[in-house]
């Protein structure tokens, strides 16, 4: 994804690339860049110095070769359209739509960290010490936790996020806590952390539509039939939609309650011969 605060000009990118390849292969020359971007060699070098803008045919080859796909490319198309207009608001506009494209933060866990995972009602707790303004009296925290929780698993979860520095003290017998927003990577021992947490909430939202009247939640099924470019699509509608409720929260100025959110798309059924038909549920 592309890090708007650290791009003046969408050009930097192009000029970034070629010196890469240029250390990569002493060779590489503007001539070659050019043959990438339908661009005389002249062309090339104008448009490196920022004397000239990529001409609009130039557009989806630049993003090909700076593998820019998804909103990656849609935030250099609108980098490109800035920085050709004349009008200041015009401007100014395209940039807060670029802004409002770019992901939201996210913390990447290390090992120790994924202990943070390892009982659902830990995140709870975090979130709801953050939302007490810093406080964790335990019988306080117990009784706004939903399904009920132990003094003694609220204990043992302070005493993971301290250990994890998930909440910091401050002063009054206070605590901060850290970022909210969690990515990992991919290992045996990380995706059995992650498949084991997952679990859990799917487990949650079963007792939910029990325990939790309609009002409070909601809770919807679907089931489609796809084809192969539908799943994808699906996949990065999912993803587009996991960002824009992280961007939602981040503006919350006072929250009140703690969500769990589940998105789970999987196979129910499968056509392998004759008329391809692929039927995908999808849960929310």
């Amino acid at each position: 994804m592309l890090n708007i605060d650290e791009i003046s000009d969408y050009r930097d990118l192009l000029k970034n690339y070629y010196t890469q390849r240029k250390l990569e292969m002493p060779l590489y020359s503007y001539k070659m860049l050019g043959q990438k971007l339908s661009l005389e060699t002249s062309q090339v070098f104008r448009v490196l110095n920022k004397e000239l803008h990529l001409p609009n045919r130039s557009i989806p080859l630049a993003k090909d070769l700076l593998d820019l796909k998804g909103r990656s490319g849609e935030i250099f198309e609108i980098l490109v359209a800035a920085s050709k207009t004349k009008s200041p608001a015009k401007k100014d506009k395209l940039y807060k739509m670029a802004l409002a494209l770019q992901d939201v933060d996210l913390r990447k866990f290390n090992p120790s960290e994924y202990l943070f995972l390892s009982k659902w009602w830990i995140p709870v707790v975090r979130a709801l010490i953050e939302m007490n303004g810093g406080h964790a009296e335990v019988s306080r925290l117990v009784k706004q936790i939903t399904p009920t929780v132990s003094e003694d698993q609220v204990r043992e979860a302070i005493k993971v996020l301290k250990d994890l520095k998930l909440i910091t003290p401050l002063a009054s017998e206070r605590y901060a806590a850290t970022t909210a927003n969690f990515t990992s990577g991919s290992s045996p021992t990380k995706t059995a952390a992650i498949r084991s947490y997952q679990n859990q909430l799917l487990a949650l939202a079963q007792n939910a539509l029990v325990a939790i009247e309609p009002a409070k939640r909601n809770i919807s099924s679907l089931l489609v039939g796809v084809d192969e470019d539908c799943f994808a699509d699906l996949n990065e509608m999912t993803l587009e939609f996991r960002r824009q409720v992280q961007k939602r929260v981040g503006e919350v100025k006072v929250p009140n309650k703690a969500m769990q959110f589940v998105f789970a798309l999987y196979p129910v059924a499968e056509v392998q011969n004759g008329h391809q038909v692929k039927k995908e549920g999808v849960r929310k």
